[in-house]
């Protein structure tokens, strides 16, 4: 049985349209909607880059309660 594959998502999807990245998991829509298809070296260094995405959001909720 294949293992599931690890996701950052926090089940808050919201994207912030300025940056166009998701509130919950800070991904893009192109790259939740391609998590599936990316090879798991792809998916770690995505995940790698979230938490500095953060500052890429509107100011106005960069301080929001994940």
């Amino acid at each position: 049985m294949a293992e599931p594959i690890a996701t950052p998502c926090i089940k808050v999807c919201c994207v912030e349209p300025q940056s166009g990245l998701c509130l919950g998991c800070y991904r893009t829509l192109p790259e939740i909607a391609q998590w599936m298809r990316f090879t798991p070296e792809q998916r770690a260094t995505i995940t790698a880059e979230l938490p500095n995405r953060r500052d890429r959001l509107d100011p106005i909720y960069q301080n929001q309660p994940r």
